[in-house]
């Protein structure tokens, strides 16, 4: 299977993935399965992408936000 993603979503989600892994632990998942795919996803993004470790990750990550936004409002 193949997901294509914009940069702006893949940043958005690669943020999201990593705060409820990291932050929450599994209280954000039903079961392990879920949480195991979640973590597999992120470390497909972590390999794909560049930005995060970037020096000016925020303000690239806020781009992609904004650009994720206007995206869907067109």
């Amino acid at each position: 299977m193949q997901i294509n993603l914009t940069s702006a979503e893949a940043l958005v989600l690669f943020e999201r993935l990593f705060r409820i892994l990291h932050d929450n632990g599994s209280a954000e998942f039903q079961n392990q399965a879920e949480e195991l795919t979640a973590a597999s996803v992120l470390c497909q993004l972590e390999s794909a992408l560049t930005e995060p470790l970037a020096e000016n990750y925020h303000e690239l990550l806020q781009k992609a936000e904004q650009d994720a936004v206007q995206n869907y409002s067109a």
